[in-house]
């Protein structure tokens, strides 16, 4: 990919944002015009998949403004296993307001999945703390999945499960995350949901004493929504920044402790934020 010059000074392309603005600039340019629920309208292409090298930085998009403060919030509140935004507000995020009801609840999204799974006996599985037992006791398994799509719960979630599934896999004492996206906004949610994934490999890797090898990103439907065109143009015309650094702070005894302020991008240089209106 070849950004052109205009706001951010010289071409440039990055090793880890490139891919992204090349799928972007594919759906933008080249994708077919799609009807979808929200009756926005999109154009869309299917099936693509990204890579990135979690050794080089850490994959924050910087052809825009991130909000990694509400990535590092909405993770935890996954990790929590809560269907409430109420913790999210207690952040300063609202990001979730638009399918919340008038008590805050969204129903089991995804943290009641990972945490909460019901087993059909009456009982619950919480997958991510059999995820990190797995990692531990069987690093070489092909089973460390977690999934979030409970077809028996998706009439009662406020929002189906975009991100659906994800796996690990342990190879040379590294980390690496493979997600599957069914659904795949290109221009606010697959930023977001990146740097989410890959902020996650970064905590469940400090957990089980790894490092970090790859993020494998992989979207069914991935669009852009009709009324982000001028935006993604904006956001096309400019130079990406090298890739920020992922910082962490140990301070609880376990994953589950973690907080917002234990995490930190650092080197974090990026153009100025581009809003646009979200499809309910």
């Amino acid at each position: 990919m070849s950004a052109g010059a205009g706001e951010g000074g010289a071409a440039a392309t990055d090793i880890l944002e490139g891919p992204y603005l090349e799928l972007l600039r594919e759906a933008r340019e080249g994708g077919s015009e799609r009807r979808d629920r929200t009756g926005v309208g999109t154009r869309a292409v299917f099936g693509r998949l990204l890579r990135f090298d979690l050794t080089r930085g850490f994959p924050a998009v910087t052809t825009k403004k991130l909000q990694f403060r509400s990535v590092v919030a909405e993770l935890l509140w996954f990790l929590s296993g809560e269907s409430n935004v109420r913790r999210l507000h207690e952040e300063g995020v609202h990001i979730w307001d638009p399918w919340a009801d008038d008590r805050g609840e969204l129903g089991p999204v995804y943290g009641v999945q990972w945490r909460r799974w019901p087993d059909g006996r009456g009982g619950t599985v919480d997958q991510i703390a059999a995820l990190l037992e797995g990692l531990r006791r069987a690093p070489e398994s092909r089973r460390h999945l977690v999934s979030a799509w409970n077809v028996a719960d998706l009439p009662r979630m406020a929002l189906a499960p975009c991100h659906v599934l994800f796996q690990f896999h342990v190879a040379e004492e590294r980390l690496f995350c493979t997600v599957y996206q069914r659904s795949a906004d290109l221009f606010l949610g697959v930023p977001f949901n990146i740097a989410s994934y890959a902020l996650l490999t970064h905590l469940v890797a400090a957990e089980v004493g790894l490092g970090v090898g790859e993020l494998v990103w992989t979207g069914g439907d991935c669009h852009v929504y009709l009324n982000h065109f001028e935006a993604v143009d904006h956001q096309l015309a400019r130079a990406p920044y090298p890739a920020p650094r992922l910082r962490l702070h140990r301070r609880g005894p376990d994953l589950f402790a973690t907080r917002s302020e234990d995490v930190a991008l650092v080197g974090y240089r990026h153009h100025p934020a581009l809003p646009a209106p979200i499809a309910v």
